[in-house]
């Protein structure tokens, strides 16, 4: 049972012992329609107690059938009452409250007091930004940490929900996925809570279902954990211009909401708090101080401990990566952003052509691993819906010629440790490669 479960236990049961005070009174004042809405009320207390502990601890658990006998009891009392009236108050009190010690002492020595966690992510292949943490979470014997996948949808370009999407079922398996219709927050009110997606309805191309956005999160636990599913190029604190440039991260509704945010490094700490104190005032400094922690990005964990020898390629991309005398051919991993495509438009779409016409030239020396931002379809069909077709014609020519790798799996560290080198656009990867130890050239859209 979490902390707060077992908080809840405890003020329900004090609750009960204040509701027998009132029971007693009732009765000595002659008033037995009031003690006997109370003992109703003491006994759908009891009963709600009751389905806590069981849903947590389970129907057979020895503090289950101690909340029965307290509830027949007020049930005897209230039908002794109706029936005639005629009651010995004292003896009446000291059974109920006989019978509320035996369910205390139960809740108090035999319900252990267990850490419960639970992630939140969305899209799995942006699940890298939460692994490392879960699998401490995981090894620890005394917490119980849930892995709950919640529904995100596509965005219209008025704003309202398009097509609903829920990627449950393609987590790692040994990540074992808790549907979120099955886990119920009122009911366990975790110890904490992570989430990686910081938008709720501020995101003009997707958004996590209202329920799971970050101020209604709040209710069910004490401690709210944003960590980002995005990795940013290294900002100085003293720079303002490079400040302004990620301010909208800096202050995204999950960055609020939340009690703890974790940020890739102690030097984005301080552009977060310089940030966030520009736009709240020089007091709340010290507040931002305590929630932004710099403890690093899971990602970079997850970059670190994959190894080229430890993934299994597609038979299919062999074909693409391997020369005919089996020996390997150097592979770039080309990325396309969102960003960029937002900003250059048809420029975009140009310089695409001119890349894969290049490396088409030279397939015989270099294998090209394309991999666009998951959310690229979505966010051209929402915000710039006049570009769907030009890309969808580009995308779907790279596919059927088959000389190149289309990678859309949610395997993005399988595509880091392939690659011999990064080509793109400006984005997380680049970090992430870096960190790898791979080279990095960043594409001018302007050079065809």
């Amino acid at each position: 049972m979490t902390k707060a479960q077992k908080k809840q236990a405890v003020d329900s049961l004090k609750l009960l012992g204040q509701a027998h005070d009132g029971i007693k009174k009732m009765i000595e004042a002659g008033n037995d329609k009031a003690a006997l809405d109370l003992l109703s009320q003491c006994q759908e207390c009891a009963i709600r107690l009751g389905e806590i502990i069981e849903a947590v601890e389970g129907e057979n658990f020895v503090t289950i059938p101690l909340i029965e006998d307290y509830c027949e009891l007020a049930y005897q009392i209230y039908e002794k009452i109706l029936k005639n009236g005629r009651i010995n108050v004292s003896q009446v009190n000291k059974a109920l409250r006989r019978s509320l010690v035996r369910v205390e002492n139960s809740v108090k020595n035999e319900i252990t007091e267990r850490m419960e966690v639970v992630f939140l992510p969305y899209k799995a292949s942006m699940w890298d930004s939460l692994e490392s943490v879960w699998k401490a979470a995981d090894e620890d014997p005394n917490c119980d940490a849930y892995v709950v996948p919640i529904p995100y949808y596509d965005k219209n370009p008025d704003g309202s929900f398009r097509k609903e999407h829920y990627e449950g079922g393609e987590y790692p398996a040994y990540v074992p996925v808790t549907s979120y219709r099955e886990y119920d927050f009122g009911m366990r009110k975790p110890d904490m809570i992570f989430i990686h997606n910081p938008y709720d309805d501020c995101n003009y191309v997707t958004s996590v279902a209202p329920e799971f956005y970050s101020e209604n999160l709040k209710q069910y636990t004490e401690k709210l954990v944003y960590i980002p599913y995005f990795v940013l190029g290294e900002v100085d604190p003293d720079h303002k211009e490079a400040l302004e440039k990620i301010a909208h991260f800096c202050t995204a509704p999950g960055v609020i909401h939340a009690d703890v945010v974790i940020v890739q490094s102690e030097n984005m700490r301080k552009a977060y708090i310089d940030v966030l104190t520009g736009a709240a005032g020089e007091n709340t400094r010290p507040y931002w101080e305590k929630k932004i922690l710099g403890l690093g990005s899971p990602k970079m964990d997850k970059v670190l401990e994959s190894s080229r020898e430890a993934w299994e390629v597609p038979w299919e991309w062999r074909q693409i990566l391997e020369k005919p005398d089996g020996s390997r051919k150097k592979v770039i991993l080309y990325n396309t952003s969102v960003t960029a495509l937002l900003n250059q438009g048809e420029n975009m779409i140009k310089k695409m052509h001119s890349v894969f016409d290049t490396f088409k030239e030279n397939v015989e020396d270099v294998a090209l691993l394309w991999r666009p931002h998951p959310l690229m379809k979505a966010t051209i069909e929402s915000m710039r819906p006049q570009l769907w077709m030009d890309y969808e014609k580009l995308e779907e020519r790279y596919r059927e010629e088959g000389w190149g790798i289309y990678d859309d799996t949610v395997e993005l560290n399988r595509a880091i440790a392939l690659c011999d080198a990064y080509y793109g656009d400006g984005s997380s990867l680049v970090q992430l490669c870096q960190k790898a130890g791979k080279p990095v050239m960043i594409q001018n859209v302007e050079i065809l």
